[in-house]
């Protein structure tokens, strides 16, 4: 396609959640955004910055410029460190962001924010342009997360962790324990101050102009159609999977960081494997597996006898209790069948490679479409968040993963089922396999030239179309 000329293109905003699972497939939105002639300024932390750096040093500093904003300095807060007191530490920025906006001779004619900033809604409404919401979940998880902040479904009692949630709202009607629903929504009352400003966030992104998903029409279809009748309109985008092209081959080595093992040696260990014949293990980078639940994961490895490649987070690994920990002896036992990375690995180009034909994963989203996009066997292990809903997609609904694990930390699955799974996985023809191939081509047709592409093409001539947003400069 033409790029249009930048000139005469949509200045937008982009505002992603300092984390950088939220990140990443923002900026992989911002790439395609800039290569259609959008004109963007990114704010983001100093600390996150490094992640910026390929799009600043790939685009002219005229169509990309960071904003780097620290909130004012804080009073203590009973607030405890999490979540809600990152977000309400973001919200902080509400006056210097007003303040950039007034100053810029040309400011954005819209913001897209993370949904976990929905108070960016208040701050669109007071400049007098639009606010899209980005969900780096997808469109199953944003209907229950509607839902729940919006109607206040009721929950049961606290200590019965197995009462029966219902979403007869939302298509297939699904149900979920009380175990297994946000945390947040759990712990929260009506009345607490911290309740009460997640809670609006929540459903200011029910009444936000738009939103876009990290999802594509073929996989969601039923509730991307459900949010557009829930929410009247039908500003509801589905852009991706937001992935580096195949023909590209530096991207999904350095996407999200530097790896913690040299990535040419990790594609010469595969080289030597056989098609489909690699399990790749990774929780994300978040969850931390109890010492348990890793006991359990190692011998059900050793016993299974399948070749691996196991990612776990950095740190010494040989103390229990440290996020890296592995049992002694376990890499000694293993021999020469599998790869133990403590650090960022390079997951993306991993799962695209054709000895790997099974993920054991979190189910988070980013993780999620990895896997489906590489087409690889996925067995699910979902800790939290939106990984349940995902899992449940997965497993349940489109019949392309095994369910492996679930819960926290006092679920550890069973050797000898677990030791089935691995080495079956890898070696039958499981209807399932099937099941995830078809979806891998539906995920490639929907980003090179099909329903992505589209949805992307329609979203940035809405943002074109958008009224030019005249500046007020300000005086300090």
């Amino acid at each position: 396609m033409s790029t249009p000329d930048c000139a005469k293109s949509a200045h937008i905003l982009v505002y992603p959640f300092p984390s950088s699972g939220h990140i990443i497939p923002l900026l992989d939105l911002t790439s395609l955004l800039l290569t259609r002639g959008l004109n963007v300024t990114v704010l983001i932390s100093a600390n996150h910055l490094p992640l910026l750096e390929p799009l600043l040093s790939t685009h002219a500093s005229t169509t990309i410029q960071p904003l780097i904003l620290s909130p004012p300095e804080q009073t203590p807060t009973s607030l405890p460190a999490g979540l809600v007191s990152q977000i309400r530490r973001d919200a902080e920025l509400y006056a210097p962001i007003l303040h950039w906006f007034k100053s810029h001779p040309s400011p954005p004619v819209a913001i897209l924010s993370d949904f976990f900033l929905g108070w960016t809604h208040n701050l669109a409404a007071d400049l007098g342009i639009p606010r899209l919401v980005f969900w780096p979940s997808g469109a199953f998880t944003a209907s229950l997360e509607n839902h729940l902040w919006r109607d206040l479904p009721k929950i049961g009692e606290p200590t019965d962790e197995n009462f029966t949630i219902s979403f007869p709202q939302i298509p297939n009607s699904p149900t979920y324990p009380r175990w297994q629903i946000s945390r947040h929504f759990r712990a929260f009352k009506e009345g607490d101050l911290d309740y009460e400003f997640f809670r609006d966030g929540m459903v200011a992104n029910t009444k936000s102009w738009g939103l876009v998903f990290n999802s594509f029409t073929e996989l969601e279809r039923d509730y991307i159609d459900h949010l557009k009748r829930d929410l009247g309109h039908n500003r509801v985008w589905a852009v991706g999977p937001l992935l580096p092209p195949l023909d590209d081959v530096a991207g999904p080595a350095n996407r999200g960081g530097s790896s913690s093992a040299p990535t040419h040696e990790l594609m010469e260990w595969l080289d030597s494997k056989p098609d489909d014949s690699v399990v790749y293990i990774c929780f994300g980078s978040r969850v931390v597996l109890t010492s348990k639940q890793v006991e359990g994961l190692a011998a059900a490895i050793e016993c299974s006898g399948v070749h691996f490649i196991w990612c776990v987070k950095a740190g010494k690994g040989n103390v229990e209790g440290d996020a890296a920990f592995i049992p002694d002896g376990f890499e000694d036992h293993v021999g020469g069948r599998g790869l133990v990375i403590r650090g960022w690995a390079p997951q993306v180009a991993i799962l695209r490679h054709r000895a790997v034909g099974v993920f054991v994963t979190h189910c988070g989203w980013n993780s999620t479409l990895e896997g489906l996009a590489a087409g690889v066997l996925m067995l699910t292990w979902p800790r939290g968040a939106d990984q349940f809903n995902n899992a449940k997609l997965l497993v349940d609904q489109l019949d392309v993963a095994i369910r492996a694990c679930e819960g926290g930390e006092q679920n550890v699955p069973k050797l000898d089922e677990l030791t089935g799974l691995l080495a079956e996985s890898v070696a039958g023809n499981r209807v399932e396999r099937d099941g995830v191939m078809r979806l891998r081509e539906a995920a490639w047709n929907a980003a090179n030239g099909g329903s992505s592409t589209r949805d992307l093409d329609e979203l940035v001539k809405e943002l074109n179309s958008l009224p030019l947003t005249r500046s007020v400069v300000t005086s300090d």
